[in-house]
């Protein structure tokens, strides 16, 4: 939630033919991709990767789960977007080297297993590609994500968001010049300071609106289940 503006966002402006994401669960960020991308009428084949079978962090959950996701997917993204059900480095050899334009990396949160699905998938991302690291401002129990970012800003053009549980955006090497590309990827990687901290204020305000409208649309439908209760009640 805290990240969906942004999430939609970056698909407009990227338009990648190739999109990826590691860890899935219930699949919102992955709707809100593939949202975009039948908003924008995009040419781009979206896939998430997950055995929905839980892990150490999420901890397991149901068969429901996979079935409500995909069921979702079906009805509403069914000629672009599909489901591998299977586990990253299972999913690994059915991509290219170099093909895939947008990758979302939310698995294990551990510093070796987020490490491993970085090297293991960095050589399929485009040059000019973008990488998404869910959570970087976690920093409870094993989580190591952060730990894993702090090295990779000190070697790569990168973006940290760091309201909700931290979103890390980085640009891998090479591709058409940064000043070729849409202005929102110009904004993440500008050299100005304050462009660079307004965008971040900018994507933190609009996450804060979605909860708050979330937030008021739960309250507005239990005000009116208790309504109906307790005119039912009354009959």
């Amino acid at each position: 939630m805290d990240h969906a503006c942004f999430g939609y966002d970056l698909v407009a402006a990227k338009a990648p033919r190739l999109l990826v994401e590691l860890g899935s669960q219930r699949g919102f960020s992955f709707g809100v991709f593939c949202q975009s991308v039948r908003s924008h009428s995009q040419d781009c084949t979206c896939y998430a990767v997950d055995t929905w079978e839980g892990d150490q962090h999420t901890g397991s959950y149901g068969e429901e789960i996979y079935d409500a996701l995909a069921g979702h997917v079906r009805e509403h993204y069914r000629h672009y977007a599909y489901l591998l059900r299977m586990t990253f480095d299972a999913a690994s050899p059915q991509f290219s080297d170099g093909s895939i334009d947008l990758l979302h990396i939310d698995g294990l949160h551990t510093y070796e297993a987020v490490s491993h699905d970085f090297n293991t998938w960095y050589p399929k991302v485009a040059e000019g590609g973008i990488i998404l690291f869910h959570d970087i401002a976690e920093r409870q129990g094993d989580f190591g994500v952060w730990r894993l970012w702090e090295e990779l800003e000190q070697q790569h053009q990168t973006f940290a968001f760091k309201h909700g549980h931290g979103l890390g955006v980085l640009r891998k090497p090479g591709g058409k010049p940064l000043e070729q590309e849409s202005q929102l990827i110009q904004l993440l990687f500008a050299d100005s300071p304050e462009d660079r901290q307004a965008l971040g204020e900018l994507y933190s305000i609009g996450g804060q609106f979605l909860k708050s409208r979330r937030q008021a649309r739960k309250f507005r439908q239990s005000r009116e289940a208790a309504v109906k209760r307790k005119l039912s009640g009354k009959s």
